[in-house]
This record gives C-alpha cells, structure tokens and sequence, in this order.
C-alpha cells in the first residue's frame, strides 16, 4: 500500500489528485469540530457521554461522523443521509419499473439517478438534522425553546445547519470523485471512523493502566489478546475481499462477414462478499431501536415496570439474546441484499444472448438453477463471513467485561474495504498514465 502511494506521487497529475483530496479531508475535519450555535456545549458532553460509547444507534451515527455527531457539530449527520438515499434508490430500483428503466439506460440514466438520490439524501438530512434537534430541545441543551420568534428562528438555524453540512459533505464527496483519487464518500467515511481510533486506543491504554496498577496479569493480557484478534479480522477480510467463485463459460464461435468472433473459454467471477458490510449495517440498525428508545426515553432509571425493563435490557448489547438475533440478521439481510441485487434469469439470459454458456449446463432454465444454485452457496459463505467479523469483538467484549472498544466488525470492514479500494484505483490510473498505445 506504501509503495502504491510513493509510486503515484511521483506523478504530476497524481500528486495532484492527492493533494487536493487531502485538502477536502482537511475541510472535512474542520467542518467536524465547529458547533452549532444556541447550544450549552458544557451540558451537551455530559448528556452525549452517555451514548458515545454505547450501543444505541447514536453511537453508530457518532462513530460515522468521527465524534462530530456527539458534539454537535457542522458535520454530525455525517454522510449517514447519502449512504440512507443510496440504499433507498437501489430498493426502489427494483421495486419501481421507472427507475429500474433509468438504471438500464446507461450514463444519462445514472445521471438522473444521481440526481434523484442527492434530493433524498437533503430530505433525510432536514429530517434527521429535525429529530436531532428535538432530542437535543428534549435534553435541555438548546438556549432558547417555545414558539416565540426566538424559539423558532433558533430551531430553524439549528436544523439549516445540520441539513446543509449534509448536502456540504455530499458535495466534497462529489469534488473528490470527480478532481481527486476518487471513491470520496468511501472516503469521507473511512476518515471519521479513522478519526475515532485515538478514542478506542486511549481505552486500551486506560485497561493496560488499571492492569498495572491492579498488578493483574488477565487485565495486562486482554487488551493484546483484543489487538491481535483486530489484525486478525484484518487479515480475514483482506483474504476474503478476494475470494470468488469462477464458474467456467464456453462462448460459441460466430462468423460476422469474414471475421470470426468468439471461441474462447472464460469464467464468470462471483465474489464471496457480495452484499459488502450493507447486511451488518442493516442488523445494527434494527437491534439497537430498544436502546435508542431507552436513550430518549430518558433511561432505565425513568422506569417503572420491570416487564419494560427486563424487555430493554433483553435487547442491549451485552446479551445473548442480542448476539443470537445479530447472528441471525445478517444471514437474513446478506441473502435479501444479494436477491434485489444478482438475478439468476438476467445473467442465464445476457449468457445466452452472447452465445456463452457454462459448461456441462444446457441454457435457458438449466443455466438459471445452476446459477440460484452457486449465488446461495456463496451467499451463506459471505454472511457467516460477514455474521464472524461482526460478532467476534461483540463477543470478546462481553465475555472480557471491556467497553468502550467502538472499533467493531463494521468499521473495520469499511476500513479495510475502502483502503483496499482506494489503492485499486490509483493502481489503475498508474497503469493508465503508463500504457504505451500503438502511437508511441
């Protein structure tokens, strides 16, 4: 990875490129820590101590943001709003004859896509950025409150700021695929969690601390045991990001004119990964509604019966039950993603339409099940894949007792998956600039 970053900086275009994406993130960073106004920023880090380091889905939304979200800031929704829109338009796609049209009329459909999606993405932002808004009002952090010109023009700054930092990150996302190294929501992405890892690495030094004070050798151990066990996940998802299933093609010869087209043997590549880290986004995303209800709510000790509390704590993170019903979520999600996402009938068809077909399969309904066939198969290879990264560091930390550690499973896919993106992009682009056409 190194080496690909020092080979691409001695090119002109290149180190402009990165320089200029390096710039955005600068941007970014500075838009991450200015706060909104007519907020009590002293009561604010007291209530969102609560949550920074816990497991509503606040602190998913806070460890996106790179603690932006907890300090509410310019940038506290984070690109959460984009990637929401994104997965509502690949949903509605397939659900929507018009826009599963547009998706099928090359670049000017993805135009109109894009275009739709940045309308969505400021819709949820203003909702989000609302319902941020009246949590913070409901915490007694917002200066002023009511219906009088105070209250609303205060309300009004308040949800514009959120919303339009939104529509700014969007927008540096955007500057970064078209003027930088590309892949610039990805990135924006990696770099708030990247922003969050200080915060994890101060845990561990506070549990070595207590360790060595304590002088107790199992609390020196378990952070070292919890570092090798992340390069570990590391190294799995580096293994398993290329792992894929090549299912052998044969296309038939054809002749056009006095050329002959076609003969040759191939393979159709089918990753393992196929529904990427969206299934572990979608499991967390449902299970952790108990604790933010609770969150809002005010917490456990604002109830008053134990049917609600032994429900509430039922669904937290440090029970079975919660990494039982995960496990199973993402099995779920990882095979309905890869169903809106692959159709087995659409790839046997364009198979038949380019005279290829898979060898010792007949075309047609054949190819179809033989392909069903290897999409489940693979499909529950990547989400028990999926459902080991995810669990793992949640298992560890019940069972060791140490919280705090936000770097789970889903960060570091999206970490290691966009790194390993990033650097197959500027590869790309070297062999581009390096190419030597039949004009040289």
């Amino acid at each position: 990875m190194f080496k690909t970053i020092a080979n691409a900086w001695k090119i002109p275009d290149l180190r402009k490129k990165i320089l200029f994406t390096l710039f955005i993130i600068f941007i970014f960073r500075i838009g991450s820590v200015i706060p909104v106004p007519f907020l009590d920023v002293t009561r604010l880090k007291e209530i969102t101590a609560a949550f920074s380091n816990g497991d509503s889905m606040l602190a998913y939304f806070d460890l996106f943001s790179g603690g932006a979200f907890s300090n509410a800031t310019l940038f506290a929704m984070s690109v959460t709003p984009y990637i929401n829109s994104s997965i509502i338009m690949q949903l509605l796609s397939v659900a929507i004859p018009p826009l599963e049209r547009l998706t099928k009329e090359g670049t000017e459909g993805r135009k109109k896509i894009a275009t739709i999606t940045r309308y969505v993405t400021v819709l949820l932002g203003i909702i989000q950025g609302t319902a941020y808004y009246i949590w913070l009002l409901r915490s007694e952090i917002v200066a002023y409150s009511g219906w009088n010109f105070e209250g609303v023009f205060t309300a009004l700054v308040i949800i514009l700021a959120f919303t339009g930092g939104t529509a700014l990150m969007m927008w540096l996302g955007e500057q970064i695929n078209q003027n930088g190294i590309g892949n610039g929501i990805s990135i924006l992405l990696f770099v708030g969690i990247i922003a969050r890892l200080p915060v994890t690495l101060g845990v561990l030094w506070n549990y070595y601390k207590m360790g060595f004070e304590q002088g107790d050798a199992v609390r020196i151990i378990l952070p070292s045991v919890f570092i090798v066990l992340f390069l570990v996940i590391i190294w799995v998802i580096v293994f398993m990001n290329d792992a894929e299933r090549r299912i052998p093609v044969q296309y038939a010869k054809r002749v056009v004119g006095r050329k002959m087209y076609g003969g040759q043997s191939t393979y159709l590549p089918i990753k393992v990964g196929l529904s990427g880290v969206m299934p572990i986004i979608f499991a967390s995303s449902i299970l952790s509604i108990p604790s933010t209800i609770l969150l809002f709510i005010g917490g456990e000790e604002k109830l008053t019966s134990d049917f609600w509390k032994g429900f509430f704590k039922t669904f937290s993170m440090g029970g079975w039950i919660y990494t039982g019903l995960y496990f199973l979520l993402i099995i779920g999600f990882a095979y309905f993603y890869v169903t809106i996402q692959y159709n087995p009938i659409e790839m046997s068809n364009n198979l038949r339409q380019n005279n290829g077909t898979i060898r010792g399969i007949r075309p047609g309904k054949p190819t179809t099940d033989y392909i069903a066939k290897i999409l489940s198969r693979i499909t529950l290879i990547g989400a028990l894949f999926l459902a080991f990264i995810a669990i793992v560091p949640l298992i560890y930390s019940n069972v060791t007792n140490m919280k705090g550690l936000m770097m789970g499973g889903t960060s570091v896919i999206i970490l290691v998956g966009v790194a390993l993106e990033t650097m197959k992009q500027m590869e790309s682009q070297m062999m581009m600039r390096h190419y030597k056409g039949f004009l040289d």
